[in-house]
Formats: structure tokens, sequence, C-alpha cells
């Protein structure tokens, strides 16, 4: 009879969860339906003055408690000044994506290229998404570059490889040299830095121009390649991969079925073995996806021998992001040693920065000394990580488990901070001296940077320029040599328009210092390419190494 009634109690509590589980999906997915009907509701109408005004307040707000160099380039007074001439200013309803621009060209004055603001986008349905997902926009593919008051086409992956260098002389009817006067009013760099202008509103230039429009399904481009002018319409299509498959699928005769091949142990084993190998490939170079082209091989890092013996080894890293960047740095810096290499030239140009757990590995191959990255960060938190997660942009599950973690977490946190001079400082794991490695490159380094070398790109540089270990040809970095506030970033969404804020918690500088505060790390030789380099497939800074080498 027991034994019954307690098979009865666990089938009905089994019941009982199965019940609730479903109940708890069907009433996850009506608030998931209801919410993104009320999102697009709420970021398409036009919001009364008080709301504008509550987000102004509110992201300043936000702003001084957690930023912890919020007057470094602006006084208070004037930021003060800056925020309620805006509220001053806005006197009547708005849409969300207006009031994005108005607010966006108040807090450029903070003078922190990581502190940046994004307006809402439309959001969809877990249908609608699957279908978006299928489609390929091949604008996504183009590259641009800004020179000379010129943009034009930089790179291009697939047919339009063609197009690389061609001039863009209008986006529907309006030039690129109005929108970019435009974009450039809400583009915030490191302190004074006008270089960082220059270079990300060309690289960024599509990101831009949908914040400012919204989302658009097709463009055209009206082109200027060599002596002929012509437009160019893309439109988001059917992605061709998955077009073929469906249209071979169709055509497959059903009664007579492909039987599929059944591989030996010994090929299995083989195409393991080499899958695992691509994959450890791919890591170490810091393989960068591109989507419906997987084909495609863009990686991160990657060296090769220049000059006309090949004897100058050049390791270009476009991103200190994705991989396995040990793997790469201790066999790239065992093959200089094997070659007995005497001059290195590391590109930094368009790096935008990325972990600094790389940039302090790499900079143990090019000192010999024991050294220490950065400085201990000032802070205005004790648990910055913490704080960065409980963000109101991020997932109630991920705040939930960050909340069960968070004893322990915070626990962490709470040894890595100090108080000096009333200010909280925040050691991060490069902030520990460390020791050189024993492979460490003792031959001429040269460093090519320009106004996109931004965060950790421009940390390193101000490392090697501090340390006098390198000669450095190009452009002013884009990030500020004496720091910048990033590391941990929390991401705010204002309550009524939804404009996301991206706060940085930590302020992270080398242990080197300028006396010009607000600018980045000045190259020793600069050079500013042109767009008729381009045409001419000449690189300036590059070519200027090597003869100066010879």
């Amino acid at each position: 009879m027991k034994l019954k009634t307690h098979i009865f109690l666990k089938l009905n509590t089994i019941h009982i969860c199965k019940t609730l589980l479903i109940l708890l999906s069907i009433t996850l997915l009506l608030n998931s339906c209801s919410s993104v009907e009320k999102h697009n509701l709420q970021v398409t109408k036009l919001h009364p003055v008080a709301d504008l005004h509550e987000d102004i307040d509110k992201v300043y707000k936000q702003l001084k408690r957690n930023h912890p160099h919020l007057y470094e380039f602006t006084t208070k007074e004037d930021l003060d000044f800056k925020f309620d001439s805006l509220k001053t200013a806005i006197n009547k309803p708005m849409d969300s994506r207006t009031f994005y621009k108005q607010l966006a060209q108040v807090t450029k004055y903070v003078g922190q290229g990581h502190m940046s603001l994004a307006p809402p986008g439309k959001r969809y349905e877990k249908k609608e998404r699957r279908k978006l997902n299928k489609l390929r926009f091949d604008i996504s593919y183009l590259d641009f570059e800004y020179l000379e008051n010129k943009l034009f086409i930089a790179n291009a992956l697939g047919k339009d490889s063609v197009l690389i260098n061609a001039e863009v002389l209008k986006i529907e009817d309006e030039t690129p040299q109005d929108l970019i006067k435009k974009y450039k009013r809400i583009i915030a760099s490191d302190g004074y830095n006008t270089t960082f202008h220059n270079r990300v509103v060309g690289n960024r230039f599509m990101r831009y121009y949908a914040y400012d429009k919204g989302r658009f399904d097709s463009i055209s481009l009206t082109l200027k390649n060599k002596d002929s002018t012509f437009i160019k319409k893309y439109k988001r299509v059917a992605n061709r991969d998955s077009a073929k498959i469906k249209s071979d699928s169709i055509k497959m005769d059903s009664l007579k079925l492909i039987a599929k091949v059944k591989l030996t142990k010994q090929e299995r084993k083989a195409k393991k073995t080499k899958a695992k190998a691509l994959r450890a490939f791919n890591s170490k170079y810091g393989k960068r996806p591109v989507r419906f082209m997987p084909k495609v091989e863009i990686y991160n890092r990657n060296l090769n021998f220049v000059g006309k013996d090949s004897t100058v080894a050049l390791i270009k890293i476009r991103g200190f992001t994705n991989g396995n960047f040990e793997a790469f740095y201790d066999e790239t810096f065992a093959t200089l040693d094997s070659l007995k290499t005497k001059t290195l030239i590391i590109d930094l140009r368009n790096n935008f920065g990325g972990r600094l757990k790389e940039i302090d590995y790499l900079y143990s191959f090019l000192t010999d000394q024991n050294y220490t990255l950065i400085n201990k960060s000032e802070t205005n938190t004790r648990f910055p990580f913490l704080k960065g997660t409980m963000s109101n942009t991020n997932p109630i599950g991920l705040k939930i488990f960050a909340g069960l973690i968070a004893p322990f977490v915070s626990t962490i946190e709470l040894f890595k901070t100090s108080k000096k001079e009333g200010k909280l400082y925040y050691r991060l794991s490069s902030a520990k001296e460390k020791e050189s490695k024993q492979l460490n490159f003792k031959g001429e380094i040269y460093v090519l940077i320009n106004g996109n070398s931004f965060s950790a790109s421009s940390i390193l540089s101000s490392q090697l320029q501090g340390s006098k270990r390198a000669t450095f040809v190009g452009e002013e970095t884009g990030g500020a040599y004496n720091g910048t506030v990033a590391g941990v970033m929390k991401i705010y969404e204002l309550p009524n328009t939804k404009v996301r804020a991206r706060i940085g918690l930590l302020h992270i500088d080398s242990k080197y210092k300028t006396e010009t505060e607000g600018y980045g790390v000045k190259p020793d030789v600069e050079i500013t390419p042109t767009y008729q380099d381009r045409l001419n497939g000449y690189d300036p800074e590059l070519e200027w190494v090597l003869k100066n080498i010879e």
C-alpha cells in the first residue's frame, strides 16, 4: 500500500512539474510575443517631453555613478551645462532614433571612445527571426575607407572584389560627405583626438548609416570605378547555399536515395584528426567567421616575411580577439629565434583592441626585462564584473545565475579592490609584475599605427613607446596614450526611449605617461596614406620602414 502511494505521489509530482513547465513555456511565449509588440510600439512612437527629459537625467545619473573619469576632458560645469541645454532644447515629442541623435551629441563630450550610445531596433518574433536569418545582405561583405574626403570600398568578398577602390559618390540620394559630416558630430574618441574620427567613420560607415536610418532591406550606391560611373543595388536575398540545397533536394528522386558511404574505423579516425588539426589552426590564427561564406578565411593574426630577401618579419594583428593567442605567439617567436630574424614589424593599423591578456602575452616577447603592463584600475565600484552582469539589458537567466554565484564572485572582487588617497582601485591580472619570455625578440621593432589603432592596441603602443622599444610609423592612435575607460562595460537601457548607453567601469592605463593629456600615441615618422596610394596598391607606411631598414 505504501509503495503504491509512493509511486502515485511520485507520478503525480512528475505530472505537476510537467504541467508547470508547459504553463511556464506558454507564459514565456505569450510574454515574448506581447513584449515584441510592446517594444516595437515603444521605440517608434513619439515620446512626451517629460519622458525624454527623464531619460536624459537617467543616463547622466548612470555616468556619474559608474564612470571613474567622467570629467577628465570636459569639466563638471561644462558637462552639466550641456545636459541642461539639451533638456531645454528638447521641447517637443520625438521618437527614439531622433532622441538618440540629440543625446549622442552631448555624451560624446565625456571624451571616451568606449562610451557610446545605440538606438533601439525593431524586434522580431521567432518565426520572423528564422526567416531573416536565412537572408544574405551582400552590402555586409564590403569594407569602406575614408581618405582625402573620399569614401571608397577598401575591401570586398566574393564577386564584388572587382569593386575594390571604387569611390562611393552617393548612398541613395545623399553624398557620403554630407552623411559623414553628420556622423562625426556623434562619434566620441579618447580625449581630443581627431584621427579616430577620420578613420572610424569610414571603417564603420554602414553601422552609422543603419543607426541613422534604421533597418533597410535594400540600398543603392552610386560608384565610380576607374572611368565608369554606375549604380549598384544591394538587397536582402535568400542565401545561395541554402537555396541550392533546397533545389537539389527537390530534384533528388526519393525512390533512389543515395546510400551514405560508410567509413572504415581508420578513415573515421583520420577524418577526426584532420578536423581537430583544422580547429586548432583556426583557433591559433584567430579565424573570423563570415556569415554565409564559411570557406572565406580571414584571420586576426598572421606572420609573413617581407623585404628584398624576406628576412624582415611582419606580424599583422587585426584584433586581439578570437582563439588561442598563446599558441600563435609561442610558435611565431620560436620561428623568429630559429631564423635569427633581426627586424620585426608589428602592424596594428585598424586594430580596435580586444583582450588585455593577449597584449600582455605579446609584450612578454618584446622585452628582456621584468615588466608590469598596466596600473591598478581606478573604479567607482568594488564589484565591476557583477555590476556589468547585472545591467538591465542582460537576460533574466543570466542575472539569476549571477545572483547565485554572487557570494563567490564578490569575495574575489573584494580581494582585488583597494583604496588609496580616497580613490578605489581594482587589480586586473595584467597589473601584476611578470617576467619576459625566454625567447624574447632582441632585434629592432617597428610598429605601424593609424587612427583606428584603439583600446588594447593603444595600450600596447603606449608601453612600447614609453619603454623606447619600438619606432612608430603612421598616424596618431585613436586610443589615448594615458589610458582609457573600458575593461568591463555596463550596458544600460533608458526606460522610455530604450536607447542603450555603453559605459566603461575601469580606467586602464600603461605605466608610461605623456605630459599632454587627451591625445594618442604619436608616430616617430608621420605618414598618412592617400587615395592614390590605394589605387596604386602602394603601402607608404610599410614601404618607408623597408627603405629605412635598407
